[in-house]
């Protein structure tokens, strides 16, 4: 055992600006470090990000040589194999097409819902609607069910849409989404546990639960006899009397502690009853000013009255720079900048934000050094170079062929990358180019490709060559009329496969 037997919950939390990975192995080294080989080996951590899982493994690699606790993520427990007897999810883009469909046919019978413009839109918040309900357990039932005569006319029309998928929350019709499979897994792994509760450690460590199934996964673990649950960034520093100004929902809902709270009063515990997992709970001036920087908006006159009280503001403060950009590019830049210092200073060095789109514009100013940063969001398919390309390739279909449209795509690295010939694929590509920049025409065709290849008293019988490919490849692209998904993805790949195998080889 690794924890004392107790009457409550065992709720654990690590403030802000600590290493969450280090501390949390730390304080189960401490705690089970002791522990008989085969003892701390039936430890079980749950942790909400593969990322986190990977940094745990490596830390326990490092050493001293140890049979590792099992680290398993929170999301795996929808593939849990004692519930083969479920379905298994259902792919993300199969239930948006099925979702389309039916809002399709919605729409036909009542167009005034919404324009056919908006049928896909409409299918991804329906989608996650459905994703979210199923998360916390929400039927369609309960969602009828509600009063809200004041809005009855908004709240009729989407009825409608809630009622279109009610099926999909029965598991006997539809096979389950991941979310409604996790929430199944959960609520007989509780079932399970009411009856022999497991007596080894069992830890969650770093989820906040925000999502439905996860909360009432932690609420069971740290109701186990070894169970336990570590919150990330808890707030110490917070005084009583503003914890307690947390019940009211509509003006604490966006506080980053107000998950904490509702997690808690799950459980009938409040604030006093959270543990520092490992180190000291208080004294960090830094955490001390954040804290009060970010009391909820009732209280925000506390920053008078309480900010003279501060202390150490030189040390708070201490390496912490305001940077005011002109524009996000000047912003992406001297980001960029700072991360370039410290790859040459040989620092680690992060850069949090929730905004892809800085994301982005920092990568790219970061290859001008031939910096690659990993992106723990990882890189979005579309943005991929096979992604890009397949892009362009969709783009041609059902649209007159553009010199912009088609000098990109034959710029493209994967295009002509099936064969030798990818120089001198560029090369023509180049000469094609400054033809159509220079002289046009801006809609190319294949008579004026074709005159292009051949004029001059020698024609190059190689660009001629060349140019009956592409002419070729490209026949008929911008005919394409209504035909069904499997047919225009059909003739999307069979394109994109020419176009990559080049005129001398058979690419995918």
């Amino acid at each position: 055992m690794i924890f004392k037997t107790a009457k409550t919950p065992r709720v654990f939390g690590l403030p802000p600006g600590v290493d969450f990975a280090r501390a949390l192995v730390d304080g189960l080294l401490d705690r089970g470090g002791a522990l008989p080989p085969q003892d701390f080996a039936k430890i079980e951590v749950y942790v909400n990000t593969r990322r986190m899982q990977r940094r745990l493994v490596s830390m326990f690699d490092n050493g001293p040589a140890r049979l590792l606790p099992r680290i398993r993520l929170v999301t795996d427990l929808a593939l849990d194999p004692l519930a083969a007897d479920l379905p298994p999810p259902i792919a993300p883009l199969r239930r948006r097409l099925e979702l389309s469909v039916l809002v399709s046919d919605l729409l036909e019978r009542q167009p005034d819902l919404a324009p056919r413009a908006a049928l896909f839109d409409l299918s991804d918040s329906l989608a996650a609607l459905m994703d979210e309900m199923q998360g916390e357990g929400v039927s369609p039932e309960k969602i009828a069910g509600l009063d809200v005569s004041d809005q009855s006319g908004h709240w009729a029309r989407a009825l409608q849409f809630v009622d279109i998928v009610r099926r999909y929350f029965d598991v006997s019709q539809e096979p389950p989404d991941q979310e409604a499979r996790q929430r199944y897994v959960i609520e007989r792994m509780i079932a399970r546990w009411q009856e022999t509760p497991p007596q080894h450690p069992i830890i969650v460590a770093g989820s906040t639960g925000s999502r439905g199934a996860t909360a009432l996964f932690m609420q069971t673990v740290a109701r186990l006899p070894q169970g336990a649950v570590v919150l990330p960034g808890y707030d110490f520093e917070m005084p009583d009397a503003v914890w307690d100004r947390f019940e009211d929902a509509l003006t604490s809902e966006d506080h980053p502690q107000f998950r904490f709270v509702r997690l808690l009063r799950d459980l009938a515990l409040t604030h006093r009853n959270v543990q520092s997992w490992h180190g000291p709970a208080k004294g960090n001036p830094r955490n001390a000013l954040v804290s009060l920087a970010l009391r909820p908006a009732p209280v925000t006159d506390q920053w008078q009255s309480e900010g003279a009280d501060l202390k150490d503001l030189t040390e708070a403060t201490n390496d912490l720079t305001l940077v005011v950009a002109s524009s996000p590019r000047a912003e992406a830049e001297a980001i960029a900048l700072r991360l370039r210092q410290a790859v040459d200073d040989g620092i680690t060095a992060a850069l949090i934000t929730p905004d892809r789109m800085l994301t982005r514009q920092v990568a790219a100013a970061l290859e001008r050094w031939d910096i690659t940063p990993d992106d723990s969001a990882g890189l979005p398919l579309p943005l991929s170079p096979p992604g890009r390309f397949l892009r362009h390739v969709a783009d041609l279909f059902g649209e007159r062929l553009t010199g912009e449209a088609l000098l990109t795509l034959l710029k493209h690295p994967l295009t002509h990358s099936g064969s030798s010939g990818r120089g001198a694929h560029l090369l023509r590509s180049r000469e094609l180019e400054l033809q159509l920049r220079r002289f046009g025409p801006p809609y190319p065709e294949a008579d004026s490709l074709r005159a292009w290849a051949g004029h001059g008293k020698n024609p190059d019988p190689a660009r001629m060559a060349w140019v009956e490919w592409l002419v070729i490849t490209l026949d008929g692209i911008g005919d394409a009329g209504p035909r069904s998904l499997s047919e225009h993805l059909g003739d999307h790949l069979r394109l994109a496969a020419l176009l990559a195998a080049g005129p001398d080889a058979a690419g995918s």
